[in-house]
């Protein structure tokens, strides 16, 4: 069976991924306790592989490798560091070619579409997708298999919403949803393509 590209964000109710720019992933509106970062951290260890985009990646490579032996953190948050750092990453960017953290890089000259399309294939398992850009290509292509939604119970009015310049109808198959503290919800979506 081929891998699974699952674009995994923090929502709003009014589904913004963030309400200022540069909150990049962050942001006071999100409700993230530990339970949440615990389901996180589950989820995160079951990838086969992340496949980021370089904002994202930038963000989470400024934070997440310092973390892991941080003391002052909480013990999920040093753990997720250690996954995020450990676990097998692809970057695609035009821009950045080079990285660390266990990750490789794809775009510049490559067809990136066309190297993801043969990363599903040759990939057993989930895939990790972070970043708008990203996610909103693979939407478009037909590739993106699953949306993992963490609902915040606020509505931020204006913002990036969770996909960028998408316009056509695309349906939803309910797989899984959860509650976690402070009215926190998750939705996992199948993709259904017309």
């Amino acid at each position: 069976m081929p891998g699974r590209f699952v674009y995994w964000m923090n929502v709003s109710a009014d589904l913004k991924i963030e309400h200022a720019a540069g909150e990049e992933g962050g942001g006071n509106w999100m409700r993230i306790g530990e339970q949440l970062h615990g389901e996180f951290n589950a989820r995160a260890r079951k990838l086969s592989t992340m496949v980021q985009g370089r904002v994202i990646f930038d963000t989470m490579a400024a934070f997440w490798p310092a973390a892991r032996t941080d003391d002052t953190l909480e013990d999920v948050l040093r753990e997720y560091g250690e996954i995020w750092t450990s676990k097998p990453k692809i970057l695609v960017s035009r821009s950045r070619t080079t990285t660390e953290h266990n990750t490789r890089t794809i775009g510049g000259d490559d067809d990136a579409l066309e190297r993801l399309t043969e990363l599903r294939a040759e990939t057993e398992g989930d895939i990790g997708v972070g970043g708008a850009t990203l996610a909103t290509q693979l939407l478009d292509a037909g590739l993106l298999d699953e949306l993992l939604l963490f609902t915040h119970p606020v509505i931020l009015g204006s913002g990036r919403p969770l996909f960028d310049h998408h316009t056509r109808p695309i349906e939803l198959d309910l797989l899984e949803h959860a509650a976690f503290e402070d009215g926190v919800t998750m939705h996992r979506y199948a993709v259904r393509y017309p």
